[in-house]
């Protein structure tokens, strides 16, 4: 293909996004209808964290929904995208000599569907998870993404879906709309520049940018899908934020984008 589709991480947030139509899901749908026709869609999602790399390789991945406490209408639904067992063996192969294994029990978590029945509603795009491995540091996940860019020539697109800041502790579960913490917006704001001067080694290194970032990262689960969008990311890309927006006060919304200057 000629033009190298995006990398982009989604701020997924709540489940129950999934069903909502606000000003996050709208721009979810936005940037799916300006997206080029892709062969496939790797994702990468916070909520498949365990202590290996895994690839799913099956060719009908399963719905998942991996919550409780939700209304039943979340529950039921379906997101029946098709997977791509080659398209798993060829991200097999590229990250060689990493021990990939090929997946057949996993499927698609609510980070990957509950974003993409926004993004391509249709569900006709094949689509593959890649876990995070739990036990390695965080620039391991960072080259990662490096080594999957290649695929963006080849019309996939690596998406990273979790929360730049993630903080449930802190979150306002009530109904009143909450303001967002000052510690959540100075991250987002030091993140958002770090980004845009391409300067991501002190991203990478998250824990040295003080009690903000370690507020805003309590654990890293949430925060690793965005390292390999940034390690996808070319020196003629250029990054945005198509979607803005803090939940609850301690949720960042903040969609990345990294795509080619026109």
């Amino acid at each position: 293909m000629g033009t190298a589709t995006p990398a982009i991480f989604f701020g997924h947030g709540n489940p129950m996004n999934a069903l909502a139509k606000n000003d996050w899901t709208e721009a979810w749908a936005t940037i799916g209808k300006t997206m080029q026709k892709l062969r496939g869609i790797v994702c990468v999602s916070a909520h498949w964290y365990l202590p290996a790399t895994l690839v799913t390789a099956m060719a009908t991945p399963r719905t998942i929904h991996d919550f409780g406490g939700f209304p039943r209408e979340l529950f039921q639904v379906q997101y029946p995208a098709p997977g791509d067992p080659e398209l798993a063996q060829q991200i097999h192969d590229l990250l060689q000599p990493i021990d990939v294994g090929l997946d057949h029990q996993w499927g698609l978590d609510h980070g990957t569907w509950s974003v993409l029945c926004h993004v391509f509603p249709n569900a006709d795009v094949p689509v593959v998870q890649l876990s995070i491995d739990e036990t390695k540091p965080a620039a391991f996940h960072f080259e990662l993404g490096r080594r999957l860019a290649p695929l963006r020539d080849e019309g996939i697109l690596i998406c990273g879906s979790g929360n730049l800041v993630h903080n449930l502790h802190t979150y306002a579960w009530g109904k009143h709309m909450q303001e967002p913490y000052d510690w959540a917006v100075r991250f987002e704001s030091t993140a958002r520049e770090l980004m845009q001067s391409r300067t991501f080694e002190p991203l990478i290194n998250y824990e040295t940018l003080g009690r903000d970032a370690l507020l805003s990262i309590p654990t890293p689960d949430h925060y690793l899908p965005l390292l390999y969008v940034l390690g996808a990311a070319r020196e003629n890309d250029a990054i945005s934020f198509p979607v803005e927006g803090v939940d609850g006060g301690s949720i960042s919304m903040l969609a990345i984008s990294a795509n080619r200057r026109n």
